[in-house]
């Protein structure tokens, strides 16, 4: 799997939230990890929400598909919500 994101957005995220795109990649790998597409609103592309485990920390990643591709647009550890969603779907399976 190849992956690709915007250096300064990636920069911004390690300024604001304390990790880079390139620390939440293992994400994509996690076992348990959650796939959702993200409708809320229109992106002129498709994107979606993945859920998963990094250092024993549960993360959101926002990303496309740009044909083999796959475009980080952003992250961030996820809320109280998201992590109860994911530890009762990963319970589930």
């Amino acid at each position: 799997m190849q992956f690709e994101w915007d250096e300064m957005k990636s920069d911004a995220c390690f300024a604001g939230r304390g990790f880079d795109f390139a620390y939440i990649l293992p994400s994509f790998l996690d076992a348990n990890r959650l796939v959702l597409e993200d409708t809320r609103w229109d992106y002129g592309e498709d994107r979606y929400q993945l859920l998963g485990c990094v250092d024993q920390r549960v993360f959101l990643v926002v990303f496309t598909r740009r044909d083999a591709v796959v475009r980080i647009i952003s992250a961030r550890k996820a809320n109280r919500r998201e992590v109860e969603f994911y530890e009762n779907s990963s319970r589930e399976n």
